[in-house]
Order: structure tokens, then sequence, then C-alpha cells
């Protein structure tokens, strides 16, 4: 699987996050002379080496009207900061639309300025149509947004995933005055995102950016195991102790499914084994794909039992929530590990014995068919056998029909 990685350990910025893109592909020069030609009125892109604590890589500067737009002295912004036009959505998406580009393009930069639109109207409590962009809606930004779109039409990975993001830390600058970094626009827009501050002051993740990387990439941690074919890094204009840069890596990962899942566990000595039948049922409601149970010796030598479920991150807190419901437990850790998992499908076959399903795994070599439970305890009833005699049955009724 063609797979594009992003090493935000140093924030994300428009800016660094096309510079990145366009050193991953053969042609950059070329890449940039497209850009020029989509139609952004009153924007040059260019293209310029730089040198970041002995790295090099590229920054890609937008001009507005031969003028290059240069943060003021007192904020962090990655993003240029083109104080003189604020625009709305509509606005916005009629620059989008006349711009000479595919319509996936289009499709893409609109619904990445809908993430910003919805996050400044939760923050500033006004319908989505009133919403003015301040930095985000100038026109170098809105180049910003278009060219990732653009570079990655080109790139086209069949998946992006991107690391935990370091946003900063202290306060910036803005269109609405001084405001905690995250600014909260970018912080509503990482709702969901591992992030994490720390030493560096200033705004390392701009709003631009965490929309950017909320609307493209389909999972954020660690790097995967993959095989790396070319490297990029897209330079910011702000000088750290550490390199201020985006790294992006274009490679192949197996095409095997690997998860990351949660294995939240919870130790119990006081539930009766129907308490404990009982919150399990409720574990795999709330969205757990697997749940199971082990004794253990507890303090003051009593019997007890660990109580463990294996969920998605999407679904691990509604089992968090589930698991002080139902148990009496005062405490669950959280561990974070892979799950691989084969491929399945599922076969519908119509035979004298009814609507049989099949379900396929396969993966690593192994190919597995199983009849659905369901159908072969309901046939099993039916005709007052045995399940063995019930799989027995559809084995040679699937036959049968090919």
């Amino acid at each position: 699987m063609r797979t594009l990685f992003f090493d935000c350990s140093m924030g994300a910025a428009g800016d660094m996050l096309c510079a990145a893109l366009l050193e991953l592909l053969p042609d950059p020069d070329a890449a940039v002379r497209e850009l020029n030609g989509i139609g952004i009125p009153h924007i040059v892109f260019e293209k310029n080496a730089s040198v970041k604590n002995g790295i090099t890589g590229t920054h890609l500067s937008v001009r507005v009207d031969g003028e290059e737009e240069h943060e003021p002295a007192e904020t962090h912004y990655h993003d240029h900061a083109h104080h003189h036009a604020h625009r709305d959505l509509a606005s916005v998406e009629t620059i989008l639309s006349g711009l000479a580009v595919s319509d996936r393009v289009k499709a893409n930069a609109l619904a990445v300025y809908r993430l910003i639109a919805e996050a400044e109207s939760h923050v500033h409590g006004c319908p989505v149509d009133r919403i003015h962009f301040h930095e985000v809606g100038t026109l170098d930004a809105i180049a910003d947004v278009t060219a990732f779109c653009f570079l990655a039409e080109r790139l086209s990975p069949d998946r992006v995933i991107a690391s935990p993001v370091h946003v900063g830390s202290g306060t910036v600058r803005c269109a609405h005055g001084v405001l905690p970094v995250p600014a909260p626009a970018t912080a509503y827009l990482l709702k969901d995102v591992p992030i994490y501050g720390g030493e560096i002051k200033g705004e390392l993740c701009t709003p631009t950016g965490a929309a950017l990387l909320k609307h493209f990439a389909a999972q954020f941690g660690p790097m995967p195991t993959m095989r790396v074919q070319r490297i990029g890094y897209g330079m910011g204009t702000k000088d750290f102790d550490t390199a201020n840069c985006v790294r992006a890596m274009l490679g192949e990962t197996d095409t095997q499914n690997t998860q990351t899942v949660f294995e939240l566990s919870a130790n119990v000595d006081d539930m009766t084994a129907e308490q404990i039948g009982f919150a399990s049922e409720r574990l795999f409601e709330a969205g757990a794909v697997e749940v199971y149970t082990v004794p253990v010796g507890m303090k003051k030598s009593r019997p007890g039992t660990l109580i463990r479920a294996i969920v998605g991150r999407d679904e691990k807190e509604s089992v968090l929530s589930a698991f002080f419901r139902h148990t009496t437990t005062l405490g669950v850790r959280e561990a974070e590990t892979k799950r691989y998992v084969l491929s399945r499908t599922m076969d519908s076959h119509e035979t004298a014995l009814g609507t049989v399903r099949v379900k396929r795994s396969e993966g690593y070599g192994v190919v597995r068919e199983k009849v659905e439970y369901e159908d072969l305890a309901r046939i099993a009833r039916e005709r007052n056998i045995a399940i063995a005699e019930a799989a027995s049955l559809v084995k040679k009724e699937i036959e049968r029909h090919g």
C-alpha cells in the first residue's frame, strides 16, 4: 500500500506541508510551474532551498502582487498573515471554483475550509455562513490549501498517516488579540487528534495545518513499518533549537490489515459470575471488539477476575463509560497495542436449507471459510439435528450449487 507519513514533531503549517510534498515529486520545479498556472489571483509560488540546523529542505513562498507576506515579529505563525482582506466561505468557494484544477482538488480544498469555518463558528458562537476568515481566509492561505490538495493528488497515496502533533506553547497574537497556544480554532480542529506541548514557545501548528491534517490523515500515531522510497523536508520561517520542519515520507506498507487498538483492563473481586457476564455483554454493545476474563489473585489473597476489553480509538470512551457503569472497579488501565487481522468478507448462498451466510477470512498466506453460526443453529433447530450435522448438510448444499 502506497503510504504517506507526516512527522509533525515540529508542528504543521500550510506552507511547510506543501513544501514537504513538493520534495516528494520527481520534478518539483515543474510542479511549481503547474501551481503558478492554476489561476489563483495575484498569487505566485516560489520554491527556495532552506537550511535548518544543518538539514537542507524546501521553503515554498507565496507572493501576493509581487511581495511575500511576512509575519509580524511578535507572532509565531508559520503561515503568512495577510491582514488586509477578510473573506467568508462563499467568497473562498468562488475563488476555488474558478481554478484550473480537477474537481477532486476543488472538493478537497473546500472541505478543508469548511472544517476551518466549523471551528471558527464554534469558537465565536457565530453561524458558519457569517464567519469571516482572517489569517486563514487570505489569498496566501488559500494558495497553501489549494497547493496541498493539488500536490496530494499528484502523489496519490493510498492512505495518509500523521504523527502526534506538537502544537507549541505560550501565546500567539492574531486578529482577535493575544490567545493561548494552541489557538482556540486550532484546538477545536485537533479534537480527537493526539497532540502535545513542550518547551518551544510559539504556535507550531496553525489552523491551516490542523485542517489539512484532519481532512487528509486517516490515522494519527507512530510511523508504520514501511519501505521508504522518498523523503521530503518542508521548512518553516522561524529558527529554533530543533530543526523547524515537517518531514514527509512516501513508501510502501504491507497490505495486511494492522490496527492500533487499546486494551482496557480492570480487576474486580466483588462481582458475581452473573454480574460479570452481564457487564461483558454491555462492553460488547459499547463497541469492544473482544471481551474476556482471566482469574487473578488480588490483595489479601482474595480470588478475583481481570476483565479486559479490546477497543478501537473511536470506541474507547464509550467502552470506558460502560466499564464504570457496569462493573465495580474504581479504575481502568489502558495499554496501546497492535492487532493483526485477516481481511473478512461475507457471502450469502441460496440453498434448499434457506439463505446461508459464509464468512471468508484471508491474509498472511491463510484462507478460511466458516458458515455463520446463527444460520447453522437455525437449520439444526428446524431439522432437530446436531450442529455438526447441519454443517455437513450446508457444505453439501454449497458444493452442489457451486
